[in-house]
């Protein structure tokens, strides 16, 4: 049994999780600063992560451990075909190619699948439990700040087969016992939570490289007035009301 794994990936992870609310560009898109090229930038290298996650874990749906969160409806890769179809046009594949960090992140989700395939559980928490929490709630910003048409530009946080914020809540519980039932010993639940904090790394890494065309985009005095101080983490105890981006709520 994992002992609590759900747990131990949330506390493990509450530094590395303030980090990235903390960075310059998710500093500016929670205050509303949505540019339309970092924006879709930022889509163009998610794709290339989930492309990989995604592949990798329906290689190993029948490992022990890791087909244990092999959930076909968490799948972000369809849903960010078509937002790339919607910012870059019918030719988007053409058009798109992984930053110099997502090309990073991406190597080592192939490295853990080829060597240690039971650490893709700490990349799939990062990533989907972000994507049903904090998620939710970058959408909408999105969705106001580039004033979108209903049904476009947002698929990657639309879960059409967990469409509510009740049904995403129940998923969540269930995901977590699927956690906490994950025959992983004290040594693999540490290496889960070290990997976890890696991914979170990864996806700050990911955006500091945007932080720049923000800037650019906005000017330097808006850009630091917005920047220069931290927010509390959402998940540091006693701010469990903030936005959370890329973990459990």
């Amino acid at each position: 049994m994992s002992h609590d794994l759900a747990a131990r990936l949330r506390e493990g992870t509450q530094h590395s999780h303030t980090a990235a609310e903390n960075t310059a560009f998710m500093k500016c898109f929670l205050k509303g600063i949505v540019e339309p090229e970092p924006f879709r930038n930022l889509l163009a290298d998610l794709f290339f992560v989930y492309s990989a996650l995604e592949d990798s874990i329906s290689r190993y749906k029948d490992h022990p451990v890791v087909g244990a969160i092999y959930f076909p409806e968490l799948e972000r890769r369809a849903h960010l075909e078509e937002d790339l179809a919607f910012y870059y046009g019918a030719d988007w594949r053409l058009e798109i190619s992984p930053s110099a960090a997502g090309q990073v992140y991406v190597a080592r989700i192939l490295h853990v699948a080829d060597r240690d395939p039971a650490l893709l559980v700490a990349h799939a928490y990062v990533r989907y439990l972000g994507d049903l929490s904090g998620g939710q709630g970058l959408r909408q910003i999105a969705r106001s700040a580039l004033n979108l048409p209903a049904g476009q530009g947002t698929r990657m946080h639309e879960f059409d087969a967990i469409p509510t914020v009740e049904a995403r809540r129940e998923f969540k519980l269930r995901y977590r016992d699927v956690l906490n039932d994950l025959p992983v010993d004290d040594v693999l639940t540490q290496k889960l939570v070290d990997e976890a904090n890696l991914a979170f790394q990864l996806n700050r890494d990911v955006m500091h490289e945007l932080a720049a065309d923000v800037k650019a985009a906005i000017g330097d005095h808006v850009f630091d007035l917005i920047t220069r101080q931290d927010r509390p983490g959402s998940t540091e105890h006693g701010h469990g009301h903030g936005v959370q981006l890329v973990t459990a709520e």
